[in-house]
């Protein structure tokens, strides 16, 4: 397993353009799942906010290196999961592995005849009160997810999104995806960064407020629909203790992340994106 970067700059372009040929791979290869799958992490900012709807002195988002799919929970009532991971295999993938040479079943890699290093890391919602986030739920003996409080308002709040160009293996496709809309995506984020803390998660959130369709009433109006849900309450409680203020947490590792230190105007422009959409979700309620 490859750690992922600390800072904006050690993201390549390559990189993001090898985790979208993944996606399209992927969707060839699962049709029939597609509508109980959900693009989730870090590709999800180009997805929704391509780099030509940008303003010219607008910076693209930097990308990922990884390729997160939210599993809905009605694979599992049908246990189709069981197809799921066979089409896998069939599609060239399997489990990765740890530091230790163990098996990841919730990361699988693909491994044809080439050098090409890209995993996708399932994730699934809580169903069991027991559900802890960051835990496992094993599927069966060679599938696991990563357990993901919130996961199932991606279900809720997405978008189809056509992913059009080569896969990873050099073929032309269009497919239609579903993508994790901006309300849901904030939420996961917020609360992502609430439990690890990472300066690549305050970017990416910041990065869809700042830039997602025409400012931040879009992303009120996906989110509006899921704020009674108790993930959403506590996602904005995250926001406003984190990154209301310019000094915060989660402006400071914005700076962090994009400069590698401290950047008053940016840091300034994160606090006021995210007190601007906290001003427009307390209204509502």
């Amino acid at each position: 397993m490859t750690e992922k970067p600390l800072f904006a700059i050690d993201y390549k372009r390559e990189d993001l353009e090898l985790v979208r040929q993944t996606c399209l791979y992927v969707a060839t290869k699962l049709g029939d799942f597609l509508d109980d799958l959900v693009v989730v992490g870090g590709l999800v900012p180009s997805l929704l906010i391509p780099d030509e709807s940008l303003p010219a002195e607008e910076d693209v988002h930097i990308g990922t290196m990884d390729l997160d799919l939210g599993l809905s929970l009605a694979l599992l009532d049908t246990k189709r999961y069981e197809d799921l991971t066979l089409r896998l295999y069939r599609a060239d993938f399997k489990p990765d592995e740890n530091e230790e040479g163990n098996p990841t079943f919730q990361r699988w890699k693909i491994t044809p005849a080439t050098d090409l290093k890209v995993t996708v890391d399932f994730l699934i919602p809580p169903s069991l009160a027991a559900d802890k986030g960051g835990d496992l739920r094993h599927i069966q003996k060679d599938l696991a997810a990563v357990i993901t409080p919130g996961l199932r308002l991606a279900f809720q709040d997405k978008q189809k999104i056509s992913l059009k160009g080569v896969t990873l293996l050099g073929e032309k496709a269009n497919r239609d995806i579903w993508v994790c809309g901006p309300g849901a995506f904030v939420v996961l984020k917020a609360l992502a960064f609430d439990q690890r803390g990472e300066s690549k998660d305050a970017y990416d959130l910041y990065f869809v407020i700042r830039n997602y369709g025409r400012g931040v009433d879009d992303v009120y109006r996906c989110l509006s629909p899921l704020l009674k849900e108790a993930e959403t309450k506590k996602a904005l409680e995250i926001l406003n203790r984190d990154f209301s203020e310019p000094d915060g947490v989660g402006p400071s590792r914005v700076a962090q992340f994009q400069y590698r230190g401290l950047n008053a105007d940016l840091q300034a422009d994160v606090a006021g994106f995210a007190k601007e959409l906290l001003s427009r979700c307390s209204h509502a309620t």
